[in-house]
């Protein structure tokens, strides 16, 4: 045996070995929906979610390592009211006919201890895509009493100013600056 099919050996081991730490997850969507709270017009916080969330998370927590891909279908806005989220879908707000999805990509996410607590990543909007960190409030992994099965979930959060992705309507009556908490759970990909 030559000294480079040695050093291939070792190195597909090595490779191997790695990518056997991180594991993949398929998000939950009955368990991870945007919540966004916005002030209206200075009478009160309002209340708006999104339904349709799909996406993956990987995560190798040895390493300290991971990736998070989530897509949002804006046409799934929903501020409990036909109406009003018939007006969200339009083009003042989120413009859905010409851009029907957000998608949030990590760059890199932060770990503690083997805990991620921080994601770095771009969020596309309406055309515009804004780097855009989200802290992890809170990280848990377990057994799912119900399905009896592992499962891992997590309390984000992120702030976005509407502005940078072109969206001014009602600027300053309706504020810049968005938060948006969002939990989210997922299994582990079969």
């Amino acid at each position: 045996m030559h000294l480079r099919d040695v050093t291939a050996i070792i190195i597909s081991a090595v490779v191997t070995s790695a990518a056997s730490a991180a594991e993949r997850y398929v998000i939950d969507a009955r368990h991870s929906r945007p919540v966004f709270a916005v002030s209206h017009l200075g009478f009160s916080t309002q209340y708006g979610r999104f339904n349709d969330v799909r996406g993956s998370i990987e995560l190798d927590r040895e390493a300290g390592t991971g990736s998070v891909d989530i897509t949002i279908e804006a046409g799934s806005i929903d501020m409990g009211a036909d109406d009003w989220d018939e007006h969200m879908r339009g083009p003042d707000f989120f413009h859905v006919a010409e851009f029907p999805t957000l998608i949030y990509r990590s760059d890199a996410i932060a770990f503690e201890a083997g805990v991620p607590v921080r994601i770095d990543g771009r969020l596309a909007l309406l055309g515009q895509l804004r780097p855009v960190p989200i802290t992890i409030e809170r990280f848990h992994c377990g057994l799912e009493v119900s399905t009896k099965r592992q499962k891992c979930g997590a309390d984000v959060s992120l702030t976005v100013k509407r502005s940078e992705f072109g969206m001014t309507k009602y600027l300053p009556f309706v504020p810049d600056e968005i938060r948006i908490s969002m939990p989210v759970e997922a299994y582990p990909e079969p």
